[in-house]
């Protein structure tokens, strides 16, 4: 049986000065910690994916910790830990509430007690973004600046790219979004183009390095089109001398079904 579950965390295994790609399924994911000639030596990121065996849905966790890897750690165990849970709500039929009822059980998980508990004793604290593809919808929850991206033609002749906006100053962790009197995230669900769409997901040091060789949503596309695009990426930027460590998920939908068009077409 083909494998469907993965997770790592860059404090285990931190692919300093090493760029290094793992196919899940479907699903590529690209790991590099940065150059330890810019003054690397750690890497705080994690990530976890999850697959049905019918191949109806994906489920993508990627965090980008500071100060230590401690935070991204206690969500990917708080994560795993409900994954009974939420694997049953990913197997369910599509409906109106499907994606509602997700939100709801991820807000339910992070807002658990003795979670809350534990990240006020943690060192630091993690961005963290979910996304989710279900039948021809995409979902997503964020917490910080890790970035998704939708590709997909007709969206780019419009210039459109990105799903999600980065957001500063919030986190899980000693500093913690869901401590307030009201949590802060964003979330938001779009439906899938007809044809195929790619989605990408990644950490900041992709975006943010010397040289902003990918600092525009449209580069990354373009390397995406050709064959090895993410080890083409994590090459560039190792070459550019990125310090800052960066992670990727990426995998292609097909959709038959025909997305919404204006009336008058």
């Amino acid at each position: 049986m083909e494998k469907t579950d993965f997770q790592w965390i860059g404090s285990k295994e931190h692919f300093v000065d090493q760029p290094f790609i793992t196919k899940i399924g479907e699903i590529e994911i690209g790991r590099f910690g940065g150059n330890s000639s810019a003054g690397q030596s750690k890497n705080e990121d994690a990530c976890l994916v999850w697959q049905s065996e019918a191949a109806d849905w994906e489920f993508a966790m990627l965090l980008d910790a500071h100060q230590t890897a401690e935070s991204a750690e206690a969500v990917l165990e708080q994560v795993d830990a409900h994954k009974g849970k939420i694997k049953a709500l990913l197997s369910r039929p599509l409906q109106k509430a499907f994606f509602r009822n997700l939100e709801d059980a991820v807000l339910n998980i992070f807002q658990e007690e003795s979670f809350l508990a534990h990240c006020r004793n943690l060192q630091g604290e993690t961005a963290c973004l979910l996304a989710v593809r279900k039948g021809k919808y995409i979902w997503w929850f964020s917490v910080g600046d890790c970035l998704l991206y939708l590709f997909h033609p007709e969206l780019a002749a419009l210039g459109q790219h990105q799903l999600n906006q980065r957001q500063f100053y919030e986190w899980i962790g000693q500093v913690n979004t869901f401590e307030g009197a009201i949590p802060c995230y964003s979330s938001g669900t779009r439906e899938l183009r007809q044809g195929v769409s790619r989605l990408f997901l990644t950490t900041h040091g992709l975006v943010e390095c010397p040289g902003n060789p990918y600092s525009e949503p449209a580069s990354i596309s373009r390397s995406m089109e050709r064959k090895g695009g993410i080890g083409e990426m994590l090459q560039s930027i190792q070459q550019c001398g990125v310090r800052d460590s960066t992670t990727v998920i990426s995998w292609e939908i097909t959709i038959q079904d025909p997305a919404a068009m204006p009336s008058d077409q």
